[in-house]
């Protein structure tokens, strides 16, 4: 009873105040509208379906606004070594999946199936956001960095034997991200980066060599014929032409309103219902229905960097900047893949593309992104209660 008493004590002296309604009214929009999309592009994902995801990612947003992020990083250690565990069970054990892609990323669990690393993502922010706070104090120095940095690694490796090489990028970029902003320095970032681009621009070079060793037979492809499309068959970039062409034919206000008798091009792009969604978002709204969706997944990034600069202490600073970066690599990577601004690679589109497990990190994500708006006043720079 006491236990209950002060659960309700904590949830009264958030300042509920500082709730913003404006950014659940921006991820309620852009769900309705993936809804609406898929169920359009592939009829056997019904709307009924889709609406109860809506219901369920509320009630995901609740859980986590209400819960205070500071109990959820007292147990950080062991959820991460869990959901790392995870995601190595996905390729080195027989509960992964490969839900016929030949990319081994999902755990199949028979009652349900899910892609650890979409939990992962989440789960390293809160990891690297703990890890700065503890050290705040003595954080510029070498051993730091490669801590952080290998932190990171060991999920993300597990992640690259999944052939998730998108996911793993999107990791190293928190990574990057957190530690531009964690304090630590330039007497430790700048020697570092001194040696990591000359090793980026190598591993660019050798990639493209014959007897490379880093890429598998399928990406090499893909990288190949996005540097050079006019000397590789159609086949290499056909996914990405035909999603150039169905963007185009949408013009200026898509055709949404001209119902079945217009021709829909995006009928010849695969998964148009998770990482090339940008396609028939493109073609039934056209580029003024773009715009207004990319303001509106802006502003969700925006609002991230908002609340970091608003937090009441540093690791709630710290998660926010790992939640933005997040949500704007994996926007920026998605469209530039519809686009061919980008090679080819899997990644979901924030609120838009379809999947459960997608859907349950974003609105996990969303809700510890309210939380840390209307934490109250600690009065000092503690990052744990």
């Amino acid at each position: 009873m006491r236990n209950r008493i002060n659960q309700w004590l904590q949830i009264k002296r958030y300042n509920w105040r500082n709730i913003d309604i404006f950014l659940i009214v921006i991820v309620l929009l852009l769900t309705f509208i993936s809804s609406y999309v898929i169920s359009m592009v592939n009829p056997s994902i019904s709307m009924k379906r889709q609406l109860v995801g809506i219901v369920g990612g509320l009630i995901i947003i609740a859980i986590f606004t209400l819960i205070d992020y500071h109990d959820i990083c007292m147990y950080i250690p062991i959820i991460y070594i869990i959901t790392t565990l995870m995601a190595a069970a996905t390729k080195l054990s027989p509960l992964g999946d490969d839900n016929n892609t030949n990319s081994y990323r999902w755990l199949d669990l028979k009652i349900i199936s899910f892609q650890p690393s979409e939990v992962c993502k989440i789960v390293l922010i809160l990891t690297l956001a703990v890890f700065f706070a503890k050290r705040r104090e003595n954080l510029q120095s070498f051993k730091n960095f490669f801590l952080a940095t290998a932190i990171t690694i060991v999920p993300t490796g597990f992640i690259l034997i999944q052939s998730d090489l998108s996911s793993s990028v999107v990791m190293l970029v928190i990574l990057v991200m957190m530690l531009a902003c964690s304090g630590i320095g330039h007497r430790i970032l700048g020697p570092v980066a001194a040696v990591v681009v000359p090793v980026i621009g190598f591993l660019f070079w050798y990639i493209q060599q014959p007897n490379q060793l880093l890429l598998r037979g399928y990406q090499l492809e893909r990288i190949m014929g996005w540097l050079h499309p006019e000397d590789k068959e159609l086949g290499v970039m056909y996914q990405q032409n035909n999603s150039v062409l169905s963007i185009a034919s949408g013009k200026l206000y898509g055709k949404l309103l001209e119902g079945n008798e217009a021709v829909r091009n995006y009928t010849s792009v695969d998964v148009t219902e998770s990482d090339f969604i940008w396609s028939p978002i493109s073609e039934e709204f056209g580029f003024v229905g773009c715009m207004v969706i990319l303001l509106l997944l802006s502003v969700i990034v925006i609002k991230c960097f908002i609340a970091a600069k608003n937090a009441k202490d540093y690791m709630g600073m710290m998660i926010a900047v790992g939640i933005g970066s997040m949500f704007y690599f994996q926007t920026f990577f998605n469209i530039g893949v519809a686009t061919s601004l980008l090679p080819n690679t899997g990644l979901p589109l924030p609120f838009l593309s379809n999947g459960l497990t997608s859907l349950i990190g974003n609105m996990m994500a969303i809700g510890i992104l309210i939380n840390i708006g209307i934490q109250p006043n600690r009065g000092s720079n503690l990052d744990f209660k």
